[in-house]
């Protein structure tokens, strides 16, 4: 791990400020500003040297009302300094909003769960071998211009949806895909206020800048996050497949709510995981289901829809089956659901 300094926030506006200084610029690959809340993405990135940062702000004690669970009439508010295991242990949730309970239950280990915030772990970074491991020089999410590994190496775990000839490094996170899927917005506090966005807003994909990942600028923080009440919130579920059932990221899953009338869609909210470069949402897949009977034959055809722009790049060629497999049987345990 290479030197930096440390500073300490007890409040948002406080590392706001500190974040605000003339080394933390725009588009700056190194991103020589970082926060750190639970630290368990961070530590590990400094340690392998992936990033290396010049100031790191310990936002740990700046949580102060950003870090409860709120419903009110149905709607939802989470402070981004919840960790990920009270969220996931809260008995309303799990009634009310189960899909976002499930992509948290299923993620990480439960000692991480006890430690990682939901403001920090959306802000995870990929898994990519080629990213994590700096001796592979060509990775442009690292080190801009230097090429994708990736695209010619082993690729099992890569990217089939929303990649570039830049980079096809796959987004981990599991709680994203329930905030796609239920039309989250969050909170992001910055030097000229707060604003809010739709998550869906968040996350950037790769192009021919991969090392830029979020639309968030220098300075802003993720301060909380808003569900809206739904018909399909609580008609949700989360299915992940990987190559173990415990500590693993997904290969292939899916963050499904359902609006339903007597067996046929009203609405219908998918996104997929294991198989994109962000967070992703299969529009078009949704607007397929809309005032159909839900069966396997329109489940089926909503797959084929959702990975219709898909690329494989060898090794990752079957994550396209395995991906629509993984959003069939989400659809039809959806829609089996006694609520």
């Amino acid at each position: 791990m290479r030197p930096f300094i440390f500073k300490q926030a007890t409040s948002q506006p406080e590392a706001i400020e500190l974040a605000s200084g003339p080394l933390n610029t725009p588009n700056k690959a190194d991103h020589p500003v970082q926060f750190l809340a639970g630290g368990t993405t961070l530590i590990d990135l400094m340690k392998l040297d992936a990033m290396r940062p010049d100031i790191v702000i310990d936002i740990s004690r700046a949580g102060a009302g950003a870090d409860r669970i709120a419903i009110d009439n149905g709607a939802l508010r989470l402070g981004a300094w919840v960790k990920m295991a009270a969220a996931a242990d809260h008995p309303q949730l799990k009634q009310e909003f189960p899909v976002i309970v499930q992509t948290l239950a299923l993620a990480a280990s439960a000692q991480l769960r006890n430690m990682a915030s939901l403001g920090g772990n959306v802000m995870q970074r990929t898994r990519c071998t080629y990213f994590r491991d700096v001796s592979y020089a060509a990775c442009n999410k690292r080190t801009p211009g230097s090429g994708c590994s990736a695209l010619d190496g082993i690729n099992r775990n890569h990217a089939v949806l929303g990649g570039s000839d830049a980079c096809i490094a796959t987004y981990p996170g599991d709680f994203a895909l329930a905030l796609m899927a239920l039309n989250a917005e969050v909170d992001i506090a910055g030097p000229d206020g707060i604003t809010r966005k739709a998550f869906s807003d968040l996350h950037q994909a790769p192009g021919q800048t991969p090392d830029i990942e979020t639309t968030l600028k220098p300075g802003e923080l993720i301060v909380a996050f808003h569900v809206p009440a739904t018909p399909f919130a609580r008609r949700s579920r989360y299915v992940k497949i990987r190559d173990r059932e415990s500590y693993e990221f997904a290969l292939a899953s899916a963050a499904v709510g359902l609006d339903m009338d007597n067996g046929t869609v009203r609405e219908a909210r998918i996104a997929l995981g294991g198989v994109a470069t962000i967070p992703w949402r299969a529009h078009a897949a949704e607007a397929q289901l809309k005032g159909k009977h839900l069966d396997e034959a329109t489940a089926q055809a909503a797959a084929e829809t959702a990975f219709a722009s898909a690329k494989t790049h060898g090794h990752n060629a079957f994550k396209i089956p395995l991906g629509k497999a993984a959003l069939v049987r989400a659809l039809l345990e959806t829609a089996a659901m006694e609520i």
